[in-house]
């Protein structure tokens, strides 16, 4: 718990304890992994989250659709423009 591995061009954290195996991927078993995006990016590409897990927190910092933006809410799981974000100018 808490490991980091890169998966493809990802990196994730392991949420729950288990032993690796390719079954359980970081896309193959979601709810064992939450990505993490790198933290010298500041505006990191917005991905769809998956459930509470990998929900983006108040202030959390995303770019989508060419404009950046950030999270006015916790447990933030909606698409940047439709609810819970303020567009940074």
């Amino acid at each position: 718990v808490g490991d980091r591995v890169r998966y493809g061009e990802l990196l994730y954290k392991c949420l729950t304890g288990h032993d690796a195996q390719t079954a359980w991927a970081p896309d193959a078993a979601p709810s064992l992994w939450v990505r993490m995006d790198d933290p010298a990016v500041e505006f990191p590409e917005w991905v769809q989250p998956v459930g509470a897990a990998d929900a983006y927190t108040a202030g959390a910092k995303v770019s989508h659709n060419g404009r950046r933006w950030v999270s006015d809410v916790n447990a933030n799981v909606w698409e940047p423009g439709v609810y819970g974000w303020t567009e940074v100018a």
